[in-house]
């Protein structure tokens, strides 16, 4: 995990919930649901911070529960923030920026380079077929 979402804190290996950043959490998605722009909903709710990084916060789907994450947030209140952002892009003509999740696949076919050395190790025979790699594609 690269960092902890604000709203939560880790204690004991577990997200739990910081009380008083997750009621920042939903005062900021009450505050932009009511008309503020991003910015201005964050600084009302008492996060000083950018543009950005109000986006990338409000489209954090932690905030609604997952397998380690508390909820902070409900369903309903999530969705209907990406769908005021999208109808606040659309009339400001910046629909091109935001981009439907890209669907990642793992290559599937490659070149492999002659087979010149054996081993009886298979972890090293492994390796060094692994080696011999020469191309992906997709």
């Amino acid at each position: 995990m690269a960092y902890t979402p604000f709203g939560y804190r880790i204690q004991g290996g577990k997200a739990i919930i910081d009380k008083a950043a997750a009621e920042q959490v939903r005062q900021l998605y009450q505050n932009y649901l009511s008309g503020m722009s991003m910015v201005a909903a964050a600084k009302e709710a008492g996060i000083d911070t950018y543009h950005g990084t109000v986006k990338r916060m409000m489209e954090n789907r932690h905030y609604m529960g997952d397998d380690f994450y508390p909820a902070i947030i409900d369903v309903d209140t999530f969705t209907e923030a990406m769908l005021e952002r999208q109808r606040r892009a659309k009339k400001l003509g910046r629909t091109n920026r935001i981009k439907p999740p890209v669907k990642k696949t793992s290559p599937t076919t490659f070149t492999l380079g002659t087979i010149k050395e054996f081993y009886d190790d298979p972890a090293k025979q492994a390796e060094y077929l692994y080696s011999l790699i020469e191309s992906e594609a997709t």
